[in-house]
């Protein structure tokens, strides 16, 4: 880690953006973890899952996010409350997640099994994680991509497809969680190979079985600091 957390934006015509994801493997619930950071809409949540592991991923990914904003904002990870930023598609509030701080950062969650990704920013930012899917399970919803990324699935070796698929779709739902629409946009609306109109997406390297993306609201290139671990 670099000796400050504080995302920063350059003010120069060559500064970059300081954008900080955090990669975490999820640790076992014999894990010492404090629930007593979370809020009652957290806890309401996770006592909603019906199994253990589902409980124990949730409530891991959402003390780590509050362990890293806290690092960021000097607030108590107990003490930090949220809302919703308008949606794009409907102005109701169910947009971005959003810190109720004077200027705090921008931020996004992503969890599935067995590893947590947090993207922090100064501008508006998404993240996703995604398991390897089977082979027949990433041509069947590869129907639903933009046609230039299912030619792409379906140009692919048979074993290939999984990951050429997942590196796809977890562009995509990054790019869309950064927006604030999630899958109220079409998924077949957007062409995220590449860079997007006012966007920049960059995939994650997170080991084996999963693949992972940042989108950043912005058209300058920026610097993707992925740390393995929380702050201390």
């Amino acid at each position: 880690m670099g000796t400050s957390l504080t995302p920063s934006r350059g003010t120069g015509a060559d500064d970059t953006l300081d954008v900080r994801v955090w990669a975490l493997p999820v640790p076992p619930p014999s894990a010492a973890l404090d629930p007593g950071v979370l809020d009652e809409e957290e806890r309401r949540r996770a006592a909603a899952f019906v199994r253990d592991e589902d409980r124990h991923l949730y409530g891991f990914a959402h003390i780590a996010l509050r362990t890293v904003l806290a690092a960021l904002t000097g607030i108590a990870p107990g003490a930090l409350r949220f809302d919703r930023a308008p949606c794009p598609c409907c102005d109701g509030p169910h947009g971005r997640p959003v810190l109720r701080s004077a200027a705090a950062p921008e931020f996004s969650l992503s969890h599935t099994r067995g590893l947590v990704v947090i993207g922090v920013a100064p501008v508006p930012v998404g993240v996703d994680a995604e398991p390897l899917p089977k082979a027949g399970t990433a041509e069947e919803l590869a129907k639903v991509l933009h046609p230039a990324e299912r030619q792409e699935v379906e140009a692919a070796s048979p074993q290939d497809r999984p990951a050429v698929f997942a590196r796809l779709w977890a562009r995509k739902e990054a790019y869309l969680k950064g927006l604030g629409t999630g899958l109220g946009r079409d998924l077949d609306a957007d062409d995220v190979r590449g860079p997007l109109p006012g966007w920049h997406l960059t995939d994650l390297a997170v080991g084996p079985g999963h693949a992972a993306a940042v989108a950043v609201a912005s058209p300058a290139p920026y610097e993707v600091r992925v740390h393995r671990g929380l702050p201390g």
